[in-house]
């Protein structure tokens, strides 16, 4: 997960013109829920429904969190979304 969001901060320092799309912040969310950071997980989701580009969190997205929520023993967390 470490290295997911170090290549994930590259691709936002870059000025290569390209933007994360939701299936970048699917596959960082995934990255944490598999590192057992369902902190970060939650903070990576609060990023993507704050794009100017207008991304919308699709299936795998919600997925991808409430299961790093529930692996966090965060169960009310994952109530929420």
């Amino acid at each position: 997960w470490e290295k997911a969001l170090e290549l994930f901060g590259e691709l936002r320092e870059e000025k290569s013109g390209l933007e994360p799309d939701v299936v970048v912040y699917s596959a960082l969310i995934s990255a944490c829920e598999n590192g057992g950071q369902w902190e970060k997980a939650l903070e990576l989701f609060g990023e993507l429904r704050e794009e100017k580009s207008g991304l919308e969190p699709d299936v795998v997205v919600y997925s991808a969190l409430i299961s790093a929520c529930e692996n966090g023993g965060q169960w009310e967390k994952a109530l929420e979304l």
